[in-house]
């Protein structure tokens, strides 16, 4: 990769986005990003230029891309809304990478999920299989990472296990609890996307960490790192759904849907190939235990507020 030459980050002011762009501003890259939040605060003081996800003006998307080099594409939606649905999601994402393609970018690496399938009964995974193969067919050089779950600071879903277990008695969990998982480290998945941005060859890279735990096993984890182990109740789907729905709307959030616990127990955030990523969560539940699970980590309170940094210090 030449210096010079522009790389593109779908939303480099959120989550994995930021970690991107920050590697690649490490590098030297000259680093743009497409967002909804231009003014979002953030750590690049400038560093960054950023353009309006121009979904409903091709044209205008298609010129922020000139001259890019490699786009990474982040943009997904994690649940249906009535502001946004998986459906939306999927058709900006084609309008995306048609803009691409007009432009002339190189290469697009974009992050899927682990056991796409265009048969599934999830949007979420009926979704992500739709854009891999639109992506397939586009002509453009592709990279596709299928990552699990991501942790680090600013994630949600290992916040707020260990926000439930820093609060509550108990903690409620789906079934047996014996399905499992593969969580990643957002820096890990950072460094894949860019070495695949380097290269040209077609490919597909199950992003995944070096443990695999049960749902069970990761509740345990977490609450061993933060010191606040608690009694596991395993309970029907139905019902843990409705008690995390008591939660999301005590918060004014969306604690956990049923499309993804249906995922979890069905084990599609597992896959059978050797991590690709290489930070244990458990070593770094345990480097961060002061601050983990503090404050509530709100999925609708980051589209809420788009001015706000996601991670409160």
């Amino acid at each position: 990769m030449n210096k010079q030459e522009i790389h593109a980050v779908t939303g480099a002011f959120g989550y994995s986005g930021r970690y991107l762009a920050a590697r690649l501003l490490a590098q030297g890259r000259c680093v743009i990003t497409l967002t909804n939040s231009l003014n979002r605060a953030n750590s690049f003081a400038g560093q960054i230029r950023a353009f309006p996800f121009s979904f409903d003006k091709p044209d205008h998307l298609a010129a922020a891309l000139e001259g890019v080099d490699v786009l990474y594409n982040t943009y997904w939606v994690r649940f249906n809304h009535r502001q946004f649905t998986h459906a939306q999601a999927v058709e900006n994402t084609l309008i995306l990478f048609k803009a691409a393609r007009r432009a002339g970018v190189r290469r697009v690496v974009h992050v899927s999920i682990t056991n796409p399938s265009e048969d599934s009964p999830l949007e979420y995974f009926s979704g992500k299989a739709r854009l891999e193969h639109a992506l397939q067919e586009s002509g453009l050089s592709h990279a596709i990472l299928r990552p699990t779950v991501l942790f680090g600071r600013e994630d949600i879903l290992i916040n707020n296990i260990a926000w439930a277990l820093r609060r509550f008695p108990f903690f409620g969990v789906f079934g047996d609890g014996t399905y499992r998982l593969q969580p990643i480290h957002v820096e890990d998945l950072a460094e894949l996307a860019i070495t695949a941005g380097a290269e040209s060859k077609n490919t597909i890279i199950n992003a995944i960490g070096p443990e695999t735990f049960t749902y069970g096993e990761l509740i345990h984890s977490v609450g061993l790192a933060i010191g606040r182990q608690r009694r596991q109740v395993n309970l029907p789907p139905s019902l843990g759904y409705l008690l995390g729905k008591a939660v999301g709307a005590c918060m004014h959030d969306t604690f956990i849907t049923r499309e993804e616990i249906s995922g979890l127990m069905a084990e599609l955030l597992y896959v059978k190939t050797p991590p690709t990523g290489t930070t244990p969560l458990t070593d770094w539940m345990k480097k961060n235990a002061s601050t983990l699970g503090l404050h509530y980590a709100s999925e609708l309170g980051r589209r809420r507020d788009r001015q706000r940094a996601y991670f409160k210090e």
